[in-house]
């Protein structure tokens, strides 16, 4: 049995303005992770990468993808104050599809303190999967 279904004790019900704000939190930690690659790529391509217009388009879909990853957050972060708290949802089907543990955690118990992609992870250090 997968670490991911051996929590049968997690509510069936949960407030949605709850499980919208863990969204809303997940979003803003893609957004802040996309957003570490690019000072990344120029500093593996040096100053020349920014001759190239194929390098300028990915560097412009890095900044894009920020972009949208923050305004998702925004757009759901603002409907939600207008969702009445007694509304719930039933998130067990969407976490069972959610196959990332630390996501999958901070989606399920709203208990995440930080970023769930771990910022201290020495240079080199990998998970796989």
């Amino acid at each position: 049995m997968s670490e991911l279904h051996a929590q049968p004790s997690l509510p069936a019900d949960e407030k949605l303005p709850d499980v919208l704000m863990r969204i809303v939190s997940e979003l803003h930690d893609v957004a802040y992770l996309i957003e570490r690659v690019e000072p990344q790529l120029l500093e593996i391509g040096g100053a020349s990468i920014l001759q190239s217009p194929d390098s300028m388009k990915v560097l412009q879909g890095i900044d894009l993808a920020v972009q949208k990853a923050r305004g998702l957050a925004e757009f759901i972060d603002t409907i939600t104050a207008d969702i009445p708290d007694d509304w719930t949802v039933d998130v067990t089907t969407a976490l069972s599809l959610v196959k990332l543990a630390d996501m999958h955690k901070a989606l399920s118990n709203g208990l995440r303190h930080g970023h769930s992609q771990p910022l201290s992870k020495a240079a080199g250090d990998f998970d796989f999967f």
